[in-house]
């Protein structure tokens, strides 16, 4: 483990984080975590934990992070949009060569059945796009 730890830790978790400052300047010479602050990214909150009184510096770092995590997420959304793509061309390919007739029974209405929403969707924030464009 490297010597030059970050001054905070973030415990990610489905909408945010739990904040730790990392303590390694103590009498057993190990390292601690003291949970300073629970973030919620989706409401853009930071609250102190207990009684803990964040300093401006603590609360600069936090936004940091919030801000970088943001980004993180919606790449790793993009990411996961471009994957699902890549996912509709193999199951076009599945359908049209290797599949059985009772595993494309088993799966078509649900595919046509999401493809469907998710074309009606597409089609009208183009149009609510070209409209405004």
């Amino acid at each position: 483990m490297s010597t030059d730890l970050p001054e905070f830790y973030f415990r990610t978790r489905d909408n945010g984080a739990m904040v730790f400052r990392v303590d390694t300047e103590n009498r057993q010479r190990r390292i601690d975590l003291d949970q300073i602050a629970v973030v919620n990214l989706n409401k853009g909150e930071i609250r102190p934990h207990g009684d803990h009184v964040l300093t401006e510096a603590e609360v600069d770092a936090i936004e940091t992070w919030m801000a970088e995590r943001k980004a993180a997420l919606a790449a790793r959304e993009i990411d996961d949009i471009r994957r699902t793509v890549d996912h509709l061309h193999q199951v076009a390919q599945w359908a049209q060569s290797r599949a059985e007739p009772e595993a494309l029974e088993a799966v078509t209405d649900e595919l046509l059945l999401a493809m469907h929403d998710l074309r009606l969707v597409l089609v009208r924030r183009k149009a609510d796009r070209v409209l405004k464009g």
